[in-house]
């Protein structure tokens, strides 16, 4: 239950382990075209340029910044975490100028220090930041930031590796231009593997470039070749075909449960583990309103150690949640609520486990606390209750 990698599904690793085949053989054609659809759907985009980067989520960010960056470029990213610092060294090492807008660990993306950063930059040709920020669990307004950087005619390239299958993405209803994710979050897939989406407006602009793609792995122009329509294709790399079974079988079981009733699900079991932890005393570093459900970041309890918790937790329970990471580490834990691990079993087990080592370490909290708040919370909602 920590930030990523979430619990794999049986189902999922039963796919794993299907035999291995050629990554040009009809049947894995077939399937590649399959999950172009499913992606499509989990992304809610017709963007025909849909496809899983064999490499985990970093690479799929890599492939929106060097397909879309050229030397000279202006790049305003939006900066509120760890990753979206990560953007704004994209951006430098590919040659291009960032304009950071700036907000405080804990907080939204400012949709007013954009608009003011779109305006003092009308050479800017793309807007990046981060969707769902891991490191704090703060959620910010894609459908309103993807409208100024349109108004303002600049791309948008949007991290959604923590928001993808476990809080609403409308990447065609948005507008956004490129957008990447991981499969270990709310897909409950392995890490590795990387999907994303680019709008007819990027790829036309990947196409009207005038430097080339710097890298050859990511070019999308030559990787189309290979994750084109159809029976017909180039070679360009050895596909991880069987870490590609597993992502298949994940987007399968997402669209058998539907994309509202996955992202009601991660909403109501993130309600109850709120409960529970605020009956342990503890602070969500985010402000309601803009909290992930599937990223839940608390303040440490006050005379308690980060490491010492944690270790406790996985000794003695098996059970992992994370650190903070950058300005918060040591300061604040991350409890992940993710795809196949978001269910009534795992908030209590959770809730309980923090309660009882919380309170073997002298932290002044009731015995059964957490779990009764958690449970009254599910009395209140019966439906959630039994998901």
């Amino acid at each position: 239950m920590g930030p990523g990698p979430s619990d794999v599904s049986q189902r999922v690793l039963d796919a794993l382990a299907r035999p291995t085949i050629g990554h040009l053989d009809p049947e894995f054609v077939r399937m590649m075209d399959e999950m172009k659809g499913l992606l499509q759907y989990a992304f809610q985009t017709e963007n025909e340029l849909t496809i899983p980067v064999s490499a985990p989520g970093s690479a799929g960010m890599e492939t929106c910044f060097v397909n879309l960056v050229e030397p000279g470029d202006t790049v305003i990213v939006c900066i509120n975490g760890v990753f979206g610092g990560r953007m704004k060294e994209n951006v430098e090492r590919l040659g291009g100028t960032a304009v950071v807008v700036e907000d405080a660990w804990g907080t939204v993306v400012d949709p007013d220090k954009v608009e003011a950063a779109l305006k003092a930059h009308p050479e800017a040709k793309i807007l990046a930041f981060v969707h769902a920020e891991t490191s704090t669990g703060a959620q910010s307004d894609a459908e309103t930031l993807c409208r100024l950087a349109r108004e303002h005619d600049c791309l948008t390239i949007v991290d959604t590796v923590t928001s993808l299958g476990g809080t609403p993405l409308k990447v065609d209803e948005w507008g956004i231009d490129a957008v990447y994710s991981g499969t270990q979050k709310c897909l409950s897939a392995p890490p590795g593997l990387s999907p994303v989406s680019f709008s007819p407006r990027a790829v036309a602009a990947i196409k009207a470039r005038k430097a080339p793609v710097t890298s050859w792995f990511l070019d999308l122009n030559l990787v189309m070749g290979y994750w084109g329509a159809g029976a017909k294709r180039a070679y360009h790399h050895t596909a991880p075909v069987n870490n590609l079974y597993g992502l298949h079988e994940a987007l399968v079981i997402l669209a058998e449960e539907g994309l509202e009733n996955a992202w009601a699900r991660h909403r109501q079991h993130h309600l109850a583990l709120r409960a529970g932890l605020e009956a342990l005393g503890m602070e969500f570093v985010v402000a309601e309103a803009d909290r992930l459900p599937q990223l839940n970041a608390v303040t440490i309890p006050e005379g308690i150690d980060d490491q010492t918790v944690r270790s406790r937790l996985l000794k003695d329970f098996n059970l992992e949640i994370g650190a903070g990471l950058g300005a918060l580490a040591g300061k604040v834990w991350r409890i992940g609520l993710m795809g196949h691990a978001c269910h009534r079993g795992n908030v209590e087990f959770c809730l309980d486990a923090l309660n009882t080592v919380l309170a073997d370490l002298g932290a002044g909290v009731d015995k059964g606390a957490a779990v009764a708040a958690a449970q009254a919370c599910y009395d209140a909602a019966p439906e959630a209750a039994s998901a």
